[in-house]
């Protein structure tokens, strides 16, 4: 059982005044269940259930108010609390719509009770359902698959993690974490894929573990397919997905199918609803907010990278490259990068967005836009030379600020730079493996 930095998150939502039922997003198998589980121990009682399981599905009845359903869970489950706190977890609530709104209750009339729900197909019960969670009365968090900062503490390495958390990190110890940032990168972070790396599975090995983690999302989400032709088209999709990977898209003929906008699309959506994918948009802003455009054509963002690795052939690559950005066109390390990204934020599911600038003659593409202050800091994942940053020198030229990141494999560095259009910048350079320390970074060398 991995420690995860939602404990955190959880600790602080058990101490709040003014708590709510929590409901616990994320695709299946990042370790939502485990990481309550082990929540658990901060409690004097713990209650279990899961909704797919008919008996514990069946407890939730329209005609019983909550303290009467409350009191037929100790019943069916044999409990005797003891005095003290309680936590209540309903694993799988989408497949009860009267669980669901039973979160409201708990809220107004069992405040007492500590409720965690979780799901991993929420959002397509609730639309297929046609409910919706009661509105203002639960709190909401995501998991994702460990970061990289997690997967250092799983390994063990407690004085690099501490030396990562120093800024700015000392070069000495540079080559050991970003070495440890590629077998991250490599592996990724599916919690059972990484339990299995440490114990001593070969990467080859898990092979059987990557090919049944992708099985289980095609059954799981044709399930809620309309018809046929919508289950060869979800196939199609999540098959497709390790080669369009970390590429802008288009629904039309995706994956060099014959499959159309409107059924492409709704495939894609059901999978981002089922957490396995992002659609990130762009935005045409340089100052806040940085509005995405929908009507331009998105970046696909896999689950996790070290899913992509393997079903896209990329291990090999991974394995010997000296950068990260200098195979498979860079695709890999923006792709890595971006899911420390979306990791980073557990309270909303705000996605990063990337900047573009398209004209006739020349298109411009920056990779994420970080906000800070009154700012858009723009963020470029590139291997090259300060000046060959075309891109990232053209949002700074319509910026009314004069600061711009570049993630890369060297070491921490600040340069002074000049636009093309004469305008004065600094860039801060730093390693790939500081994005999840990125605003303490920004801080210190903003001014």
């Amino acid at each position: 059982m991995f420690k995860r930095s939602i404990l955190n998150k959880l600790g602080a939502w058990k101490r709040q005044s003014d708590r709510k039922p929590l409901v616990l997003r994320g695709a299946r198998q990042v370790g939502k269940t485990t990481a309550v589980e082990m929540f658990s121990g901060e409690f004097d009682n713990y209650i279990y259930l899961n909704l797919e399981r008919g008996e514990d599905r069946s407890i939730f009845r329209e005609d019983m108010t909550v303290h009467e359903i409350f009191n037929a869970i100790l019943i069916i489950k044999n409990i005797q609390l003891r005095e003290g706190s309680t936590l209540l977890f309903i694993d799988e609530i989408q497949n009860s719509p009267v669980a669901v709104m039973m979160l409201r209750y708990f809220h107004e009339e069992k405040k007492d009770i500590h409720v965690i729900a979780a799901g991993s197909l929420l959002e397509i019960m609730l639309d297929e359902n046609r409910i919706s969670f009661p509105t203002g009365r639960v709190q909401f968090l995501h998991l994702y698959p460990l970061s990289f900062e997690e997967f250092l503490d799983v390994k063990g390495e407690r004085k690099l993690l501490d030396a990562y958390y120093t800024v700015p990190v000392e070069g000495i110890i540079h080559q050991k974490l970003l070495a440890l940032f590629h077998e991250y990168t490599l592996i990724g972070g599916m919690p059972e894929i990484v339990r299995k790396y440490l114990e001593g599975t070969t990467v080859t090995g898990l092979k059987s573990t990557y090919e049944a983690l992708m099985i289980s999302y095609i059954n799981d989400t044709e399930k809620y397919a309309r018809n046929q032709t919508m289950r060869h088209v979800l196939r199609h999709c999540l098959e497709s997905l390790p080669y369009e990977a970390g590429n802008r898209i288009k629904f039309h003929g995706f994956g060099k199918s014959q499959y159309g906008s409107r059924e492409v699309g709704e495939s894609m959506r059901l999978l981002e609803k089922a957490m396995l994918i992002h659609l990130i948009y762009p935005t045409t802003n340089t100052e806040p907010p940085a509005v995405p455009d929908i009507r331009k054509s998105p970046r696909l963002q896999f689950l996790d990278t070290g899913l992509l690795n393997y079903f896209a052939g990329l291990q090999q690559h991974v394995v010997k490259a000296e950068d990260l950005h200098s195979f498979y066109r860079g695709i890999i390390a923006e792709h890595v990068v971006r899911q420390e990204f979306i990791a980073l934020d557990m309270e909303t599911d705000r996605k990063p967005v990337f900047w573009v600038r398209e004209k006739k003659q020349s298109n411009s593409e920056v990779d994420v836009l970080v906000p800070f202050r009154e700012s858009l800091i723009p963020v470029e994942i590139k291997a090259g030379k300060a000046g060959t940053l075309r891109s990232l020198h053209q949002f700074i030229d319509a910026a009314p600020h004069q600061f711009a990141v570049r993630l890369w494999s060297g070491e921490v560095r600040v340069d002074p730079l000049v636009t093309s259009d004469t305008k004065r910048f600094r860039l801060l350079s730093l390693p790939y493996y500081l994005v999840g320390m990125l605003d303490s970074y920004i801080a210190k060398y903003y001014n």
